[in-house]
């Protein structure tokens, strides 16, 4: 029999990622896609807890998939509890836009349903792709970079290791990035620590009051052994992540101030 496949996405449902990777996971697994309804992006983990969840089954290019009217969070905990399955794997993406750094993986709803779904005792791996536009994360995601077949068989040739060999002991996710023009193998990376250079854009509406955008420049490189540098050299990132965020090393430090 066919592993099981959950897959889930931050961009919604009708996002030609999910599908790309639908596409590639369908040739070696059984895959149940569950969804946001909507572009969710940069939701995090956040979970809808004051308000009702409602689930549809939508026809997508000829496939049956579970559009859900709530965060990627939320997708996964109904898979996995309303809609009872019991995947070998949740797989989250292909996002268009890289998830790179502490920064980017602490608000990534991508990253954030591969970490509930682990969280949840099932194995994750959270698939993104890097743009070089970024302006194309918020337009129609049915992006011309996926229609590179290289980029279907990373997630399918990641996935096949995972089922024949296990997951990798000691980490919770894996978190994987393509870059947009492919120029080596995978690397696997440790953290950057920021994406972007923060900024916050001031403007004015017609009655001249102000209004906020964040806003800024991607960072352009990162030191080696990072998953920023990594892809910027045009190699796969794969990053191991825990959902453990104790900081053992500051375990002296800490006692010494609090001392009783």
């Amino acid at each position: 029999m066919k592993p099981t496949v959950l897959l889930t996405n931050d961009d919604g449902v009708s996002s030609a990622g999910i599908w790309a990777a639908y596409s590639a996971l369908s040739e070696i697994a059984d895959v149940t896609v569950v969804a946001p309804s909507t572009q969710q992006s940069a939701v995090g983990r956040s979970i809808s807890i004051f308000e009702p969840i409602r689930i549809h089954k939508v026809n997508i290019n000829g496939s049956l998939a579970y559009a859900v009217d709530g965060k990627p969070t939320d997708a996964v905990i109904i898979g996995l509890y309303a809609l009872r399955l019991k995947p070998d794997l949740v797989v989250s993406g292909i996002n268009i836009g890289e998830n790179l750094s502490f920064e980017s993986i602490m608000t990534s709803g991508t990253v954030g349903a591969a970490l509930e779904a682990s969280n949840q005792g099932t194995p994750a791996v959270a698939f993104s792709l890097q743009v070089n536009d970024q302006g194309m994360k918020f337009d129609d995601p049915r992006s011309a970079l996926l229609e590179d077949d290289s980029i279907g068989h990373i997630v399918t040739d990641v996935c096949t290791r995972i089922f024949d060999q296990g997951f990798p002991e000691h980490c919770n996710v894996l978190n994987v990035n393509i870059p947009s023009e492919i120029h080596g193998g995978y690397e696997v990376t440790r953290l950057a620590h920021k994406l972007f250079h923060t900024g916050v854009e001031e403007r004015f509406d017609p009655r001249g009051r102000p209004y906020y955008w964040i806003d800024g420049p991607i960072v352009e490189d990162a030191e080696e052994g990072t998953d920023v540098h990594a892809v910027r050299e045009g190699r796969i990132s794969i990053t191991p992540v825990t959902l453990d965020c104790t900081a053992p090393a500051a375990f002296d430090g800490v006692r010494r101030q609090f001392r009783s």
